[in-house]
């Protein structure tokens, strides 16, 4: 009886498991759809006006790092978090650009030192996290070394070097 458990548990893992991940695959189809719809709109935008500004550029490139994101999700399975903070790093800088400009004087300087500020430290994100993953590696790449499979409980372990001798 009790193996018969084992069983529905492995069974009812593994349509977790996919139901997981069909449901990413969706929503992230989903939302690189509407990045690049919002993207073309916004082509569409520059075309019309005839050229584009700075601030335009600059959310095309947040486009861009997006659809870069979810690419990288779809090829590695993997969501790297340096790609949301390369993205907040272009949206502070397109704030600093274009935003800040309209903002009254008392409050622009402070407005200026925040958002310089926030900046830097999101800067300083990237290279501990860069420098963490060099040194320690990754956490999904210990992913693996946890992962039980069905096989696993049923198989006993054999040495390599016995097996070849």
């Amino acid at each position: 009886m009790a193996k018969n458990n084992v069983g529905i548990h492995e069974r009812l893992q593994g349509i977790g498991r996919e139901f997981v991940d069909v449901s990413h695959y969706i929503i992230l189809f989903l939302i690189s759809v509407v990045v690049v719809w919002t993207a073309g709109k916004e082509f569409f935008v520059i075309f019309q006006k005839g050229s584009a500004d700075l601030k335009d550029i600059l959310l095309l490139f947040i486009y861009l790092e997006l659809l870069a994101m979810i690419g990288i999700y779809f090829k590695t399975h993997r969501l790297p978090v340096q790609f949301l903070i390369f993205i907040a790093i272009t949206a502070l800088s397109r704030h600093l650009v274009v935003d800040v400009q309209a903002v009254s004087d008392n409050f622009h300087l402070w407005l200026l030192a925040t958002i310089s500020f926030a900046i830097m430290v999101l800067s300083a994100s990237i290279v501990i996290l860069t420098w963490t993953a060099k040194m320690f590696g990754r956490p999904e790449d210990y992913l693996k070394d946890h992962q039980v499979t069905s096989t696993e409980h049923h198989l006993p372990c054999v040495d390599n070097e016995q097996s070849l001798k």
